[in-house]
Parts: structure tokens; sequence; C-alpha cells
């Protein structure tokens, strides 16, 4: 077998099988879904059981001023010790205490 035919032979090889490999399981493009997550989110999405404006619910989560809380009752912020101890309504024998800070809970004790 002279040089430029076994050129050819490993030419031709080198094609087919060149040829061959995207037909056979390459990517395929589908729209199902990949995740047990993914999937149940389509479903509600189809049942209209999800909100279409997909609110997140993770920002402020106390109520009043945000840049003046240094004191919490529930989740109402306070800027002095004083305003929260007053809605706070402690009586009788308890009175009112902080805990904590970056804000401080404060509660009767």
């Amino acid at each position: 077998m002279s040089l430029r035919s076994l050129h050819a032979v490993l030419i031709a090889l080198g094609l087919a099988s060149g040829l061959a490999i995207p037909g056979c399981g390459g990517p395929q493009a589908t729209d199902e879904p990949t995740t047990a997550k993914e999937k149940q989110l389509r479903d509600a999405k189809a049942k209209g059981e999800v909100d279409p404006r997909e609110k997140r619910w993770g920002g402020w989560r106390y109520q009043g001023d945000r840049n003046e809380c240094f004191y919490v009752v529930g989740r109402k912020c306070f800027k002095t010790e004083k305003q929260a101890c007053a809605a706070a309504k402690c009586t009788g024998a308890t009175k009112c205490a902080t805990d904590g800070g970056g804000p401080a809970s404060v509660s009767c004790k």
C-alpha cells in the first residue's frame, strides 16, 4: 500500500468518525424540568397557585424607621428606650428590660 493510499484511507476514516459523533448522543434541546423543584414550580404556575410577580420575602422585617431602629418591641422599632418601654406597657412588679443589641429587644421582666 502506498503512502498516498494510506493517507487517503486515514482521511476518509477521520471524516466518517467526525460526521458520526454529532448525531449520536449530542445535547438534545428539551423543555422538560431537570429537577423536582423546577417541576413543582411549573405545575404550580400551570394551576395558577404562584403569584406572577414572584415576590421575595427577604426584606426589612421590622415596622418603623429603619435608620432609627435601636429598640424593638415585637416588630415595632423605636429610637429611644423610653419610647420602647412605654410601648411594652410593663405593669405591676415587672420592669422594662432590654436584651441584645442591633436592635435591642425590649420586654417586661
